[in-house]
């Protein structure tokens, strides 16, 4: 089992960048893959990237490549998502989840353990 804890989140001007860090408890944190998702007031929760267990492997929602990079730091047991270029529209809730074995990346409901979330807010 893993715990999960998201930190870097506030409040930052269109055009400005954040870290996100998800921080994760236990050992064998190299067995996890980790995504970040994030969730908007009236929307549904969205894919944003997701790292394989070494690092070798990132994934990207198309809209959001270039602006977010997602890494991971094992020894730290911590995953990151660098946040550029953010517009009014990145304004959400963000949220780091883990899991074993995953067959599509993109899927909420694959990832078994979720943090508690992060809010994320940029003005324009």
């Amino acid at each position: 089992q893993v715990q999960l804890v998201e930190s870097g989140g506030g409040l930052v001007q269109a055009g400005g960048s954040l870290r996100l860090s998800c921080a994760a408890s236990g050992r064998a944190f190299s067995s996890y893959a980790v995504g970040w998702f994030r969730l908007a007031p009236g929307k549904e929760r969205e894919f944003v990237a997701a790292i394989s267990w070494t690092g070798s492997n990132t994934y990207y929602t198309s809209s959001l490549k270039g602006r977010f990079t997602i890494s991971r730091n094992n020894t730290k047991n911590t995953v990151y998502l660098q946040m550029n270029s953010l517009r009014p529209e990145d304004t959400a809730v963000y949220y780091c989840a883990a899991t074993t074995t995953i067959s599509t990346w993109s899927w909420g409901y694959e990832y078994d353990y979720w943090g508690q979330g992060i809010q994320v807010t940029v003005s324009s």
